[in-house]
């Protein structure tokens, strides 16, 4: 099947690229082959447009899973760019190269076995100590992120810190591409989370309630008829639920029937 004949198949089909009037044709260079695209498109709509198909690391396609970071340069510039490919709108002479993933380092632990105590960081991700302050890794993140701050709060073993500033880390790996101590930034990032959410936090003692009920089967006949009813019928309840408010303290629904 020729390019042409590619790229219409997957205009087609899917996620249809609908090019504004006038669009401007540009060449970008996709795994070293020159495509004339339109200068409006995301990188990840100009691979596609290219003819390309995503089989891994398409992800949400809303800049929010992390999975399609991508390098490029622009023709006569040396210096190389990170980013996402569903954000990131490319420009001519652009050169680009999708990573499918970043094979950086990953402990293997079990979260039950280890202690609230942040020397469990250096433990498992020693390199973290090698941290050389260059910042590179926060002028990389496409969430903007303060990387390097919640590092630092790692290398102090001051979980809580690292967990909180690293919140919206998205998993995309784009900060270990650039740094120079080789440091795995948002596997520390997931680790320090995970002990934060399991020692640091209170536990909310309203959700384990609610567990037991589920678990002693309270509510085993209500899925049970809800499983049996057709499509029409579920819709229609979907649109006519009462939905919980934002402030939901003291709230409780008008029916309660199932409570």
């Amino acid at each position: 099947m020729s390019s042409e004949a590619k790229r219409i198949k997957v205009i087609a089909s899917g996620d249809r690229t609908i090019l504004p009037k006038g669009a401007k044709m540009i060449p970008v260079y996709i795994m070293g082959k020159k495509y004339m695209l339109p200068e409006t498109l995301t990188v990840q709509k100009a691979i596609e447009y290219a003819g390309y198909q995503f089989i891994r690391a398409c992800g949400c396609r809303g800049g929010i899973c992390g999975a399609c970071p991508t390098v490029w340069r622009v023709l006569g510039d040396y210096q190389l760019h990170f980013g996402l490919a569903c954000q990131t709108v490319i420009e001519e002479n652009m050169v680009l190269a999708q990573l499918p993933f970043f094979p950086a380092n990953k402990a293997v632990y079990d979260i039950e076995e280890l202690s609230g105590d942040g020397s469990v960081i250096a433990a498992l991700y020693p390199e973290v100590m090698k941290c050389v302050g260059c910042n590179t890794c926060t002028r990389a993140c496409p969430m903007e992120i303060d990387v390097m701050e919640y590092i630092n709060a790692a290398m102090r073993g001051d979980v809580a810190r690292a967990a909180r500033v690293s919140f919206d880390c998205i998993q995309c790996g784009l900060c270990s591409a650039r740094c120079p101590a080789q440091i795995a930034h948002y596997h520390v990032a997931q680790l320090c989370r995970r002990l934060y959410g399991k020692y640091g936090l209170r536990q909310a003692e309203h959700l384990a309630r609610r567990v037991e009920q589920i678990q002693s089967g309270r509510y085993d006949q209500m899925m049970d008829e809800v499983a049996k009813l057709p499509e029409d019928e579920l819709r229609k309840r979907y649109v006519a639920r009462e939905p919980e408010p934002l402030d939901s303290k003291g709230w409780e629904p008008k029916d309660k029937t199932y409570l």
